[in-house]
């Protein structure tokens, strides 16, 4: 007999890394942006691939159009397979210019989200401003992811402005920073062709210390996700991943796809032929 919530395969060849971890998970997560899929679609995802995600992202201010069963139901199943589920940080700037963060909370609640995301990337909060508003968050009892970066092209992230966001936004109740790179990977850390320096990623985590695990690399790109993934190990937190992409996203932390098989063997002292 077996059980059908799980892979059919022996756990050696499911997972050649032995590095991951079940759910609830600490470190290793993934993060889905939902632009706008329907109900079919997003069953069939959350049924195949709901192991493998950990937060789930209305993206930017879509859910201000679902209807509003439907926006319910969605939550609500998302919740049921144990994922945070948020609208985008998008629909809580849009939302602060006309009201307030206790409103715009109240109405995150009365929705049944369990989490939030809390930016300024294309309004400018002011510091005193951001803590309110993950403060209000975080009392609620919502957890709290909030984003460093801005949706500008030209943007780039700084390291150091970067250390001290984590620092602030964690002390004032946020779980985890989601580190800026739109839904095309072309900002933050990477340049206007989706690279990264490998070398600003690693000053970036060593800097952080303990706190690194608690930064969400925006990584829509496969070979951003490659990246990442060489650099940090399996267990990096990987944000804006396209639903299609889940399985994907998770082979590659597994060993299970060329990109990472060689790495995942060496790292746990192990022969493949």
């Amino acid at each position: 007999m077996f059980n059908r919530d799980l892979p059919f395969w022996p756990g050696g060849w499911s997972d050649p890394s032995q590095q991951r971890q079940p759910k609830p998970r600490a470190t290793g997560l993934t993060m889905v942006i939902d632009k706008g899929i329907g109900r079919t679609a997003f069953y069939d995802l959350m049924e195949l691939a709901a192991p493998y995600i950990d937060i789930y992202k209305l993206g930017f201010g879509t859910s201000a159009l679902y209807p509003a069963k439907f926006l319910k139901e969605k939550v609500e199943e998302a919740k049921n397979r144990n994922l945070h589920v948020m609208p985008g940080g998008t629909l809580f700037e849009i939302a602060l210019c006309q009201s307030s963060p206790k409103a715009y909370i109240k109405q995150v609640k009365a929705i049944g989200f369990n989490a939030v995301e809390i930016s300024d990337g294309t309004f400018t909060l002011s510091p005193e401003a951001r803590k309110k508003a993950i403060g209000t968050a975080a009392d609620a009892g919502l957890i709290v992811y909030s984003e460093f970066g801005k949706k500008a092209a030209d943007f780039r992230a700084e390291r150091d402005e970067l250390l001290d966001t984590l620092e602030a936004d964690l002390l004032a109740g946020a779980s985890y920073v989601i580190v800026e790179a739109r839904e095309s990977g072309t900002v933050g850390v990477f340049d206007g062709k989706g690279k990264v320096e490998t070398s600003f990623l690693l000053d970036i985590h060593n800097a952080a210390g303990s706190r690194a695990n608690r930064l969400i690399w925006e990584a829509p790109q496969k070979e951003q996700q490659v990246a990442l993934i060489q650099t940090f190990g399996a267990d990096v937190n990987l944000g804006n991943i396209a639903g299609a992409d889940i399985l994907a996203v998770e082979t590659l932390r597994r060993g299970l796809r060329g990109d990472t098989a060689v790495m995942m063997a060496e790292r746990r002292a192990a022969t493949c032929e």
